[in-house]
C-alpha cells in the first residue's frame, strides 16, 4: 500500500512539472502581431559627454587626432557606431570613448577613463593623460 501512495505521489509531482513548464514558458496571444509593435525610441540619442578633471583637452577630438598626440592604440576596438581607444605609459592606463555626437557625424570622444596599469586602481587623470602623451613622444 505504501508502495502505490509513493507512485501515486510521484506522478501527481512529475505531471505537475511537466504542466507548469509547458504552459508557464509561453506566452499564447489570439493575435500574434500584437506582440510585435514598431520601437517608439528615437533612430539616435546623442551621447552627454562624462568625464573627470583633466579630460577637457580630449573630450570633442576625433581619432586621427588622439592617435596622433598619444601615438598607435594599444586597443581600437568599434561596435556599431561608437569606438573605444586605448593607450597606456608604463604606470597607467589611458581609455577614450567615441561616439558620433550628431546624426551621421563622425565619433569623437565623448567619455574619458584612467586607472593605474598595475591593480587598476584610482590615478589622477591629469597626470595619466600626461604620462600617457611623454611615452608617446618618447620622453
Amino acid at each position: 500500500m505504501r508502495r502505490i501512495g509513493l507512485l501515486a505521489l510521484l506522478a501527481m509531482a512529475t505531471s505537475a512539472c511537466a504542466g507548469g513548464a509547458a504552459s508557464g514558458n509561453y506566452i499564447r496571444t489570439s493575435n500574434p502581431q500584437a506582440t510585435a509593435q514598431p520601437s517608439s525610441a528615437p533612430a539616435y540619442r546623442a551621447p552627454t559627454a562624462r568625464s573627470g578633471p583633466g579630460a577637457d583637452s580630449i573630450l570633442g577630438q576625433s581619432a586621427p587626432f588622439l592617435v596622433s598626440r598619444f601615438g598607435a592604440a594599444r586597443i581600437d576596438m568599434a561596435e556599431g557606431d561608437a569606438r573605444k581607444l586605448q593607450f597606456a605609459s608604463e604606470s597607467c592606463v589611458l581609455d577614450i570613448y567615441l561616439y558620433p555626437v550628431g546624426a551621421g557625424n563622425a565619433p569623437v570622444a565623448t567619455h574619458v577613463a584612467t586607472r593605474l596599469r598595475q591593480g587598476g586602481g584610482e590615478t589622477d587623470n591629469d597626470r595619466c593623460i600626461a604620462d600617457v602623451e611623454s611615452a608617446a613622444s618618447g620622453g
